[in-house]
């Protein structure tokens, strides 16, 4: 009689589970369940859909932490720290993998820096250090803890090629694997790619109306080409920079109606100060969006200006990527089709981080 092979416990913890992080952390467990028990910790961001359980896969296993806090907080970061750690005992993982920088340095102080008990991973998804809306010393502090806690045996898995330049400055053990969208997820929601049905060119972006994504230069573009029509599809904090009359804000969509209005859109475009590696430009461009996008970490990883999309660092690159020809358009856009179906998958994605998993976990 063949022996049944006990399947091994992988256990994500979570804190930022909200925007991209939270269609990646779906997308990746509902792969990796086809052959691991998986098990997610998380906590409920703002942000985080209201119906997300309905997002998961039915065989992975929801954990909620109620004391992760998105800002540092002593008390409640301890409350955290004890929590997570009564889950794992729980739980009892094989394999512990920490996504975003409360979840990563609690995580590492829990299971990696002062034992070798458990195998850990860590994807920071955007390193705290290099956010420039936070003071110099405040990112010193991010740095110095990253690198303190990079000595230990947790081993970092970055998101791109750009954070994995960071990682390796700062930590012992690294490993890389691109970010990877559901592309049948995409085309069940969207179906075939849409022409849009107005005679003027719509400019979509998707995400939180914040510092991060600059929504000054946006809405700077926008003035400068008042005969295009621009959609912000999100909300945020920084609202009130959206001042020019040919923006439209959509306010928070489901994820499936947010994939359907940007499907409606010509071109997709990310002002951003600083990415990780953006799961919304990965949609636009497997639903043939021309995409146009800042130079900084995480655009520039998958965007190969003039290859399959256009890196801007003015205004008036941004207009003359707009007005790009429609032959060179569609050129972009099928080189960017190519590169998803290729690089910037789900499958292509889980596999690779079962690979890195069976290669350094530890042997019990």
């Amino acid at each position: 009689m063949n022996r049944i092979m006990k399947r091994e416990k992988l256990l994500f913890i979570v804190e930022a589970m909200g925007g991209g992080i939270f269609t990646y952390i779906t997308n990746l467990t509902n792969e990796l369940v086809k052959k691991y028990d998986v098990y997610v910790a998380y906590s409920v961001r703002k942000e985080t859909p209201k119906d997300f359980k309905k997002s998961f896969n039915v065989n992975v296993k929801l954990i909620k932490v109620e004391n992760f806090v998105r800002s540092i907080n002593i008390l409640q970061d301890l409350k955290a720290y004890i929590e997570i750690k009564k889950i794992v005992k729980k739980v009892n993982p094989d394999i512990i993998h920490l996504h975003s920088s409360k979840a990563g340095v609690l995580g590492r102080l829990a299971f990696s820096f002062f034992n070798n008990k458990y195998t850990v991973f860590y994807t920071p998804h955007g390193y705290s250090f290099l956010m420039s809306d936070t003071s110099k010393v405040k990112r010193l502090v991010y740095r110095n803890i990253e690198k303190i806690l990079g000595m230990g045996n947790a081993v970092i898995i970055s998101c791109s090629p750009g954070e994995d330049k960071e990682s390796q400055k700062i930590a012992k053990y690294t490993e890389h694997v691109n970010n990877g969208i559901n592309m049948k997820e995409i085309t069940n929601v969207v179906g075939d790619y849409k022409k849009s049905n107005s005679n003027k060119v719509k400019v979509a972006t998707l995400g939180r109306i914040s510092y991060q994504k600059n929504p000054a230069l946006f809405n700077r573009i926008a003035e400068n080409m008042p005969e295009k029509e621009f959609i912000w599809i999100g909300n945020g904090e920084l609202k009130e920079e959206i001042t020019s009359p040919n923006v439209r804000i959509t306010g928070w969509l489901d994820r499936n109606a947010a994939l359907r209005k940007l499907n409606e859109a010509d071109i997709f475009i990310l002002t951003s100060r600083w990415e990780g590696l953006p799961m919304a430009l990965l949609e636009a461009m497997y639903m043939g969006k021309l995409c146009i996008v800042s130079d900084t970490i995480g655009n520039n990883d998958v965007i190969k200006n003039n290859v399959n999309g256009f890196i801007c660092d003015s205004i008036e690159d941004y207009i003359n990527a707009i007005n790009v020809s429609k032959e060179k358009k569609k050129e972009l856009i099928e080189h960017a089709i190519d590169d998803v179906k290729k690089e910037y998958n789900t499958i292509t994605m889980a596999r690779k981080y079962s690979e890195i998993y069976d290669r350094l976990k530890y042997k019990k």
